[in-house]
């Protein structure tokens, strides 16, 4: 299956040392090699970069891991794909406008028959990935639920962990949702996060040869939380989510948890 990455932190950071090593597993220690993807959220706007080849062999991966583009919310995916042809129209994360804001998703897992139990309205599918239908429809049900008029953080955040749910019974559904300030993430199998604050130590990648010190890079007031499907590090005390269990992260830190079924 695919991989997921993401990034919330309370001033702009760049995600460089663990893209390094999450890019290497796109069809080099890893099989995901059907394409990646990762968007920048930057103020009220965002910058996607995408590519359907493999992340390790990607010269667009390559300049996104040299050139350290500082941001507050990062969602990258890689892709071994199950549904749907290699094409730049496949490819992960997927952005539509909603609300006045930008909206990222990208999603790890198989889902059964979404196309036929899961009907869209209003938001159309670009691609012909079961991903992206889940995501048009979970944004379908969020504008007939409210309309035009965005719900409070703690209304929302419930009523997408209840979709996830309902989305989970027809296969395997990890999914990162963003709109730049809050970062919601929902677990189906297989999903850990750390958040990294003062005291900052040293952390080494497993994919790659580098280690970092952050207590170099940062301030004491920083505050950063990396999610993966799999740790990127191997001497860092990750956290595994729990099947059906969901959060929502802002500027790092955790604001609002739900408990696995």
């Amino acid at each position: 299956m695919c991989e997921l990455l993401a990034m919330s932190a309370n001033v702009p950071t760049d995600i460089c040392f663990s893209f390094s090593g999450l890019m290497q597993r796109g069809g080099n220690t890893g099989p995901h090699k059907d394409g990646w993807g990762i968007t920048f959220y930057e103020g009220k706007g965002c910058r996607s970069f995408k590519d359907p080849l493999p992340s390790a062999h990607s010269p667009i991966a390559q300049l996104v891991t040299d050139y350290p583009i500082k941001s507050e919310t990062v969602v990258c995916h890689i892709r071994q794909a199950n549904s749907g042809k290699v094409s730049l129209e496949n490819t992960h994360p997927f952005i539509r406008p909603m609300w006045g804001k930008n909206w990222t998703y990208a999603h790890n897992g198989q889902l059964a028959d979404c196309h036929t139990k899961l009907k869209t309205k209003y938001h159309v599918p670009i691609g012909e990935t079961d991903s992206e239908h889940a995501f048009c429809w979970i944004l379908d049900q969020l504008l007939q639920k409210f309309d035009a008029e965005a719900p409070d953080t703690e209304t929302f955040f419930h009523f997408v962990m209840a979709l996830c749910k309902e989305i989970n019974q027809l296969g395997v559904f990890n999914l990162l949702l963003t709109d730049g300030d809050f970062l919601l993430v929902y677990c189906s199998n297989n999903l850990h996060w750390i958040t990294r604050r003062a005291p900052f130590g040293k952390a080494s990648l497993i994919d790659a040869e580098m280690v970092v010190n952050f207590d170099q890079e940062t301030t004491e007031n920083d505050i950063v939380t990396v999610i993966a499907t799999q740790p990127l590090t191997d001497d860092e005390t990750w956290q595994k989510m729990a099947a059906g269990e969901g959060l929502l992260f802002c500027k790092g830190q955790l604001l609002l948890q739900s408990n696995s079924d």
